[in-house]
């Protein structure tokens, strides 16, 4: 299987020989070259260019309801309560995606449905669907396969947005089957055809698909079969292309080109065993060197570095390309806004500082009466004048230049008239839909200039259309620059190193400040019992019943049954088990109160262990998050050390450990034994405590009471210094582990 990915075979180029045109009027050399920027070039029969959501979800629909024996469907994000057509009539199938795939697959015996989306973690589970593989596989007919990727490096994701139909017909691009992703090239702002569910997609939504059918798609159906067979490591079934009773091509769906050569390009990170693949990268660089008149991209980042620097070549050159930039006025959400639109920035900052001769002109599509809420440009678009288009998945980010999976596909004119004239007319439709004018508008106004930036403020003007972005650089540090930049890495970063640099803080406070409430609660306990002992509050509270309760709770002999029990039950709720303790304490004093305890704690470890390794690492990951994921890797590289070490730094809440050591398949003797001694001293800290305090309020003399302030001042100190010198070693832990990568 390794050997397919990284080879191709020697059609390629024969495809590629046989699709140019024989009358070509000049010869052209090809950027596109297998094994150094695409996998493959394939004889696409038809190809046709899908803008906006509304555009391709309708024809996936068509194609997807003649399947016969498979479909798959590669994705970021599927969610099954997508609505796939938005109009008023009656279909006959149903219109969510699910219920699509369910009414299908009862009517097609031999159709088998592959759905491979990204194992999301609890970062993006606002915008996702929860539990997507009971409602998109679990719950349905025994065809349909539901995998949930996860195998990727840590941070990573599989990122490809491809469907392939039988082999004959195939989608690739920026578009998932998910929420918020329809939208018709109008992009109304108040279009409540947008609304699904309670995700109210107050933005406009603009992206690219691309439709091939032929050679083209049987390759992508390769590439689908192998991504499947790693995701999940098993082969999908193998079927021969079924052949269809009529045309596969949808009704209402012209092409745009015919019989033309279409290259795939990917990115693969190394992992597991896989080479690492940055076709995606090579190939923006050969494109950006090969331009001489005009670069247009659209995009939903602009932070890759290598790329920036190969257009900032172009625009210093006296006679290179105009480079035109259409994205985003900002990204999607708070943390896009927060990390890479910072990164876009710096990045705008050096192309503009490179462009001596002014070519370089950065757009964001404008769109009157939608207010803040901009134009979400999620396409992934790249035309080099009229020689080269390119649709896919990738971002202009790091990221997918070599650290999550990408798919893109491309079609070079190779000095053929009608795939140059094809490529035009594609560039000049989506300005005309940011510019709110005809095809033939931009056209004409291309032709009279000979300039692509001439026509463009030729056309803008007021109401809808492309307006100049000028992004402020929020008020941040370098030091903080250098945080963010690790969010868009470029290659797989150690895990270590990754948790070190951006999360020691959050977890040094956190551990800081769950010593700070122990140290408090010392406090307050100390002050209860003096002000107890040496104030009139004993006069005001009456203790005799709870004492009573106390007594027949001690003889009831079910107790330690019951306390066990709630032990358990407390540590599987995530319910701090300090509470239980000084009950425990209460009722049995203080050696008994601790053994009791301490059998609770253990019962309550073993449970939680058991519940990671009965679910699994999947489930619990998507509940808990990259902070789960981190837990794992921790528990999983050491042994009692490890587990003794996370029971006295409080770094993660107790229930949270057990299920990362039962996930991360953690010795069982390890984790008892680390649990035993890392527990137990607290414990004994506290049930000593607890009954110095009860003795205290009893018997209120001055010997008991400065036994307990002595106890409770030792102990105080104790876990300060002892907090306080973990955390320093964990810190330079972290700090060899990163000067570890640097130099790497």
């Amino acid at each position: 299987m390794l050997t397919l990915f990284v080879t191709a075979g020697s059609r390629s180029r024969e495809a590629f020989e046989c699709c140019m045109n024989k009358t070509s009027t000049r010869p052209a050399v090809s950027i596109l070259k297998p094994g150094r920027n695409c996998w493959r070039i394939e004889h696409a029969d038809r190809v046709c260019f899908l803008i906006d959501g509304e555009s391709y979800f309708r024809a996936f629909r068509s194609v997807v309801a003649n399947a016969q024996r498979s479909v798959f469907i590669l994705a970021w994000d599927i969610d099954s309560r997508l609505r796939l057509l938005r109009d008023d009539r009656t279909h006959q199938a149903p219109l969510r995606l699910s219920e699509f795939l369910q009414w299908l697959l009862k009517r097609r015996r031999r159709l088998h449905v592959y759905l491979l989306s990204w194992d999301f973690a609890i970062l993006w589970s606002a915008n996702r669907e929860w539990l997507p593989i009971y409602k998109l596989g679990g719950k349905t007919h025994r065809r349909m396969h539901v995998h949930l990727d996860d195998r990727h490096p840590v941070g990573a994701c599989h990122h490809q947005k491809v469907v392939v139909v039988d082999g004959q017909i195939a989608f690739a691009g920026g578009l998932d089957l998910a929420l918020g992703r329809w939208d018709t090239p109008q992009h109304l702002p108040d279009d409540p055809r947008r609304i699904e569910y309670s995700f109210r997609s107050l933005r406009p939504y603009h992206d690219v698909q691309m439709m091939v059918s032929g050679g083209a798609a049987a390759a992508l159906a390769e590439l689908a079969s192998m991504r499947w067979r790693y995701a999940t490591g098993h082969a999908p079934r193998r079927t021969a292309i079924a052949t269809p009773a009529s045309d596969p091509w949808p009704d209402g769906f012209s092409p745009d080109l015919e019989n033309v050569p279409v290259a795939i390009v990917r990115t693969q990170p190394a992992c597991d065993g896989l080479p690492e693949i940055r076709e995606v990268e090579q190939l923006y660089l050969d494109s950006i060197a090969a331009a001489r008149k005009s670069i247009y991209i659209e995009n939903q980042y602009l932070t890759a570095d290598r790329v920036g620097a190969a257009l900032a070549r172009c625009l210093a050159q006296r006679d290179g390309p105009e480079v035109i930039l259409v994205l985003g006025f900002n990204t999607e959400g708070w943390l896009g806004q927060k990390i890479m639109d910072t990164l876009r920035v710096k990045l705008i900052r050096k192309l503009r500082e490179a462009d001596r001769h002014d070519r370089l002109r950065v757009y964001y599509p404008d769109i009157p009466g939608a207010g803040n809420h901009y134009l979400n440009v999620h396409s992934k678009v790249m035309m080099v004048d009229e020689r080269l288009l390119r649709i896919g998945s990738s971002n202009l980010d790091n990221r997918s230049m070599g650290f999550d999976t990408e798919c893109d596909l491309v079609i070079e004119a190779a000095g053929e008239a009608r795939i140059e004239q094809a490529i035009a007319h594609f560039r000049d439709r989506l300005l005309g839909e940011h510019l709110d004018v005809s095809v033939e508008k931009v056209a004409q106004a291309r032709a009279a200039s000979g300039s692509l930036i001439a026509a463009i403020e030729t056309l803008s003007g007021p109401g809808r259309s492309l307006k100049p972005l000028e992004p402020v650089l929020p008020a941040v540090s370098e030091a903080f620059l250098d945080e963010v930049r690790l969010a868009d890495p470029e290659a797989p970063i150690d895990p270590d190193y990754l948790v070190g640099r951006f999360m020691p803080e959050a977890r040094y406070s956190m551990a800081g400040r769950r010593i700070f409430r122990w140290l408090l609660s010392v406090t307050g306990l100390l002050l209860l019992v003096l002000a107890w002992s040496w104030t009139p509050l004993h006069n005001w509270l009456n203790l005799s019943p709870l004492a009573v309760v106390i007594s027949r709770l001690q003889q009831y002999p079910a107790t330690p049954l019951l306390i066990t029990t709630a032990f358990v039950t407390a540590g599987l709720l995530a319910v701090p088990l300090t509470l239980l303790i000084i009950v425990t304490v209460l009722l049995y004093g203080l050696w008994v109160g601790f053994i009791y305890s301490l059998a609770g704690v253990m019962a309550s470890a073993m449970c939680g262990y058991a519940a990671g390794r009965l679910l699994g690492r999947k489930t619990l990951r998507r509940l808990a998050g990259s902070r789960f994921s981190r837990i794992i890797q921790g528990l999983g590289r050491r042994s009692v050390l490890t587990i003794i070490m996370v029971r006295i730094i409080p770094v993660a809440p107790f229930t949270l450990i057990n299920l990362g050591a039962g996930v991360s398949r953690t010795r069982l003797r390890d984790f008892l034994l680390g649990t035993l001694l890392g527990m137990a001293p607290g414990m004994l800290a506290v049930a000593l405590l607890v009954d110095l305090a009860r003795a205290s309020v009893l018997s209120p003399r001055a010997d008991t009471i400065i036994l307990f302030v002595a106890v409770a001042s030792f102990i105080g100190v104790t876990v300060y210094f002892l907090g306080k010198w973990l955390t320093i070693r964990a810190r330079q832990a972290e700090e060899d582990a990163g000067n570890k990568t640097e130099s790497s």
